[in-house]
């Protein structure tokens, strides 16, 4: 095993720490959540004492939970190296039987079990990679079992499913918990190419000067999936395209590029900036969003017949403040789209003067949030010959030279429980103001559900909520 580091995030603790993983077994821990610790691990970031404890209602033996963790690096990251696994394995763990409040299985022996190897005085973290309608119960139990203290809890999205549930689980959570032990993911704020917008931004004066309302005509992101909803059916109708992706990554990626410059980057100052600006997130006008099902969504299998709910949500969102007063922020995602992209399009106003291009590009700066990301420029220049003739042209800057050392966005947040910086977490003051933003699609008013053709770029009429300008995707 690699010695323990210290990270530009943060330092490792060196606290003794027990991860509580919630739904050890499900697909979102063995997917994302077991790489993200198996990257911490062979990298040295964990803490130098630590046990994994995986939870779930079967009767599963330590030694077969090793054998899950196993196959599921092997299935969806890499096949551990033989030395490193035998560092890993020693410390990985069960408790089966479930955990309610008036029954914690056997969790509370396996929990007094890593003690007895890592001493009374050590930190625990509750990770809920579970569905979030057993947020709840899982939370209650925790508390009736004293599992709160001086612990920390990470909560994935949605956290709450309206203003009204969000403000009921918010309450229970506090509860439990004080606002700075709790870290709710989302993990596009994890992503190295998020965390670009404001690293470029502040850091190049190139385009801090331009990033307002003076010289940005709109601001586009677009993250098409080419994707159906696979065998998440029973989630996804009862969650839908806004809910999903709307209220949250998308929100959380327009408050990235809307924010103020921070007081520093510190962990509470990032934190400030972006959540204030989501307090100035106009509530949406459902005359200015337009909400899709593909077509053969209601032929897969635990769809109902009649199912209303949205696979597509396009929206105009305004943000009121100084900067951005007048500015529209386009926000479009859905499935079975011709391509699967994460672009954040900053669309430039025409420029005054004699030279105007004639062509089809749109002066843009676009931001590429997929892999190690990229930075690309659309901009016109002069047509090679004789005569002053504008042309367009683009040109990309790859990140993989800046890459080397990067992580995912889940080992990235992990690495940030354990350093304790909040930074790229969503607070419950900024939760609040996105449902607040969020409640009228949840009202009468809620846009009707226009059909759209399998790989199409869903129903046309989003493309009148980006005016004369068009979607640069697709257009």
């Amino acid at each position: 095993m690699a010695e323990n580091q210290t990270s530009e995030q943060g330092s490792v603790t060196d606290e003794p720490t027990v991860i509580i993983l919630y739904g050890g077994t499900g697909d979102l821990a063995k997917r994302l959540v077991l790489p993200a610790f198996w990257e911490l691990h062979t990298r040295g970031l964990l803490p130098k004492r630590w046990k994994l404890v995986g939870n779930g209602r079967g009767d599963v033996s330590h030694l077969d939970f090793q054998q899950h963790i196993y196959d599921a690096l092997s299935e969806f990251a890499t096949t551990p190296e033989p030395e490193a696994w035998k560092d890993f394995a020693p410390n990985v763990l069960f408790a089966g039987g479930g955990f309610t409040h008036d029954n914690p299985g056997s969790l509370l022996d396996v929990i007094q079990q890593a003690e007895d190897e890592l001493g009374e005085d050590r930190r625990i973290i509750h990770y809920l990679a579970i569905p979030p309608s057993a947020f709840e119960k899982t939370t209650r139990a925790i508390k009736a079992h004293g599992l709160g203290p001086d612990a920390k809890a990470v909560y994935e999205k949605p956290f709450g499913t309206s203003l009204d549930s969000f403000h009921e689980l918010d309450d229970l959570v506090h509860s439990v918990f004080d606002e700075e032990q709790v870290y709710r993911i989302d993990h596009f704020l994890g992503k190295e190419a998020t965390q670009n917008l404001h690293l470029v931004r502040f850091s190049n004066r190139l385009f801090n000067d331009t990033w307002s309302r003076e010289h940005l005509a709109q601001v586009q992101i677009d993250v098409p999936e080419t994707l159906d909803i696979a065998d998440r059916a029973g989630f996804y109708d009862e969650t839908g395209a806004a809910l999903d992706m709307l209220v949250t990554h998308l929100f959380q990626v327009a408050a990235q590029v809307a924010m103020e410059p921070p007081l520093s980057m510190a962990a509470e100052d990032l934190q400030d900036a972006r959540e204030s600006v989501i307090a100035a997130f106009r509530p949406l006008d459902p005359s200015e969003v337009v909400l899709g099902q593909y077509q053969s969504y209601r032929a897969t299998e635990g769809v109902p017949d009649d199912s209303d709910t949205d696979t597509f949500v396009a929206a105009r969102l305004w943000i009121d403040t100084d900067r951005w007063q007048g500015v529209p922020f386009l926000l479009r995602t859905g499935k079975m789209m011709p391509i699967s992209a994460q672009r954040v399009s900053l669309i430039f106003k025409p420029s005054d003067g004699p030279v105007h291009s004639q062509g089809s590009n749109t002066n843009a700066l676009i931001f590429d949030l997929k892999g190690n990301g990229a930075i690309e420029i659309q901009m016109t220049v002069k047509k090679p010959g004789p005569e002053p003739v504008p042309a367009e042209s683009c040109s990309t800057l790859h990140l993989e030279n800046v890459s080397e050392g990067s992580m995912t966005a889940y080992t990235s947040l992990i690495y940030d429980v354990f350093a304790g910086d909040r930074s790229l977490f969503t607070s419950s003051a900024g939760l609040e103001a996105t449902f607040r933003a969020f409640a009228p699609l949840q009202a009468d008013t809620r846009p009707a559900i226009q059909p759209y053709d399998d790989g199409s770029w869903g129903p046309a009429a989003a493309d009148a909520l980006t005016g004369d300008v068009g979607w640069l995707l697709g257009s």
